[in-house]
């Protein structure tokens, strides 16, 4: 059995999210999961690169919310569609706390 290496728990998400380079025009993506420590989502039509910071917006407990984030990794799933990993490495306190009370709650 392999053990889970994560670091903060995931919580699985079918959520519509919004990303965009800073200071660039929003693309929609579905949330896959989310943590404490980053988002995971799939994307359609859209090139991302690894190290980029985008700034995302998203549900968290009934709460609309922004984040900062670093594409810790991408993979592709097929020719136009990515899954991609955000590293956060900017949210607001307030969002940390809704996150980290998330593995008590049912849905996102």
């Amino acid at each position: 059995m392999e053990s889970d290496r994560r670091k903060y728990p995931r919580i699985e998400t079918d959520q519509v999210i919004s990303f965009s380079l800073v200071n660039s025009a929003d693309h929609l993506a579905l949330g896959r999961d989310v943590s404490v420590g980053g988002i995971r989502f799939e994307v359609a039509g859209c090139e991302i690169d690894l190290d980029e910071v985008l700034r995302l917006t998203f549900n968290v407990d009934g709460e609309t919310v922004v984040a900062t984030g670093r594409v810790a990794w991408a993979t592709e799933i097929d020719p136009v569609t990515m899954d991609v990993g955000i590293e956060f490495v900017e949210v607001e306190p307030r969002v940390a706390e809704l996150l980290a009370g998330l593995p008590d709650k049912v849905e996102v």
